[in-house]
């Protein structure tokens, strides 16, 4: 996550178009469908929930507009890291940069909780018996597990990754397959009185519910913006990366989405007792080709919940580590382990919060801590980086822009309205859970830390600023030395 270009001898540009329209496809598809489409009803009460997938595809269109301009403008390795950095250093010093470190520190660990979550829902499946009690010490030891391998350092991940995402893809076509075999379209396209009543207020809340659910499964869709110094010409690549991944997973998920309703009765998934409401796509499994093949689609659910868990802690355990060796986060945070070589500190506090954020899915419920993560994402990352487009034009003008959002302002204006909507109306799809009030209570948290921070490093506000504007200098990438 270096936040400057990469150096001769660095990160060599080898991620081609299609490499990197996987690496985000990848990321973006993982245990989250599986465990979101009872969500995603829930939230519209019946079958119109398909609206919340198109939904979530659009917003994630939009912000990823603001992605691809950002990455093809300062392609190194580091994403919102780079950008916040240098859009707001001329006012407020580090202050973004350490805030976004801050944050992702809470919702990197809140994003992999969900993976734990949906673990241990779809093993009830094959252990109908288990107890909340053994749900519950299930996943704590997957996390446990997790880090302990992690903690002995990892290589090859590579494969690993690979393998992740051929189970993943696998599991995925099997159900779209099996739901088309036996797919009934009054099942699918009967809606409820009133679905489409605009005018309700209750329609508003569902489908800010559902924005939210669909923007939490295309999450991953930036994930080559963070690898910006290894991708070949990423003012072609990237931004097209971007968008391809978000347009190929939205077709895969419009078919999984109304592949199961059309085979699970939609009023199914509202029943807490049922096992569609946890655990649908072994459900739909069972219906159409038995309990074998469920049982079997299961695993590799299980699989791919393990796995994402697994490298999500591998990557998110670099971004504090990353900070810290620049000088943007608190110090022991740079310090690697004697012999296996991986940030220690970094892993450890990640797998922490994991666990507590299993912890508070599972006695809370799935759809609070989606919220959650959301809401602490979305004013230091989301919002910040919609302001940090516009600072950057009129700040550097001169920066190397090989690509340029369509019609700019208008996808800022949407994508700012689409966080904005989900922002709002988090509190009133969790009453009583009040992610809001938690989002501000952390980020006045990152405040205090960073007053702390800047003391003891002696920069803005308690030093002068440092102004680097490397990126209005660099040489274009395509012109870099061989192994740049």
């Amino acid at each position: 996550m270096s936040g400057t270009p990469p150096p001769t001898g660095g990160f060599v540009r080898r991620v081609g178009l299609f490499q990197a329209t996987a690496i985000n496809m990848s990321q973006m598809c993982g245990i989250g469908p599986f465990v979101t489409i009872p969500l995603m009803v829930a939230a519209f009460g019946g079958p119109q929930a398909v609206i919340g997938f198109v939904a979530g595809a659009l917003l994630a269109l939009a912000d990823g507009l603001i992605w691809a301009e950002l990455g093809a403008a300062m392609p190194g390795s580091g994403g919102s890291y780079v950008y916040l950095r240098q859009a707001f250093q001329y006012r407020t010093g580090r202050l973004m940069p350490f805030l976004f470190v801050w944050t992702a520190m809470l919702f990197i660990p809140l994003i992999m909780s969900t993976g734990v979550v949906g673990f241990v829902q779809y093993l009830g499946y094959l252990a109908p018996d288990m107890g909340k009690t053994t749900g519950d010490l299930v996943g704590l030891g997957m996390v446990a597990l997790v880090v302990l391998l992690l903690w002995r350092g990892i290589e090859h991940i590579a494969r690993i990754t690979a393998v992740m995402w051929a189970v993943m893809i696998t599991s995925v076509l099997l159900v779209i397959v099996a739901a088309a075999t036996d797919f009934s379209a009054d099942l699918a396209f009967t809606y409820p009185a009133h679905a489409f009543e605009l005018s309700s207020g209750t329609f508003w809340v569902g489908f800010a519910a559902g924005l939210t659910i669909g923007i939490y499964d295309y999450l991953g869709y930036n994930t080559t913006a963070y690898m910006g110094a290894e991708i070949k010409d990423p003012g072609r690549v990237l931004p097209r990366s971007i968008i391809y991944s978000i347009l190929g997973i939205m077709a895969i998920y419009l078919l999984l989405q109304i592949g199961t309703l059309g085979v699970i009765d939609w009023h199914r998934m509202k029943d807490p007792g049922d096992i569609a409401s946890t655990s649908v796509a072994s459900a739909v499994m069972e219906e159409t080709w038995g309990k074998g093949a469920a049982d079997t689609v299961t695993v590799l659910i299980l699989i791919t919940a393990f796995a994402s868990v697994f490298t999500g802690l591998l990557g998110g355990s670099r971004v504090p580590y990353d900070a810290a060796r620049e000088r943007v986060f608190f110090r022991p945070y740079a310090k690697l382990h004697p012999k296996h070589r991986f940030p220690m500190l970094g892993l450890a506090t990640m797998g922490v919060i994991s666990a507590i954020g299993f912890l508070i899915g599972r006695h809370t419920d799935f759809a609070t801590l989606i919220q959650l993560l959301t809401t602490v994402m979305v004013i230091v990352q989301a919002l910040a980086q919609v302001v940090a487009l516009s600072v950057l034009r009129r700040r550097q003008p001169g920066l190397r822009r090989p690509y340029r959002m369509w019609l700019y302002p208008v996808p800022s204006f949407l994508a700012l309205a689409g966080w904005l909507t989900i922002y709002g109306y988090a509190d009133k799809n969790s009453p009583g859970r009040h992610p809001i009030e938690w989002s501000l209570a952390w980020l006045a948290l990152g405040l205090v830390a960073f007053a702390i921070w800047a003391r003891l490093e002696k920069v803005w506000p308690f030093g002068p600023k440092e102004i680097t504007e490397e990126y209005l200098t660099a040489p274009a990438p395509e012109t870099e030395p061989a192994g740049a």
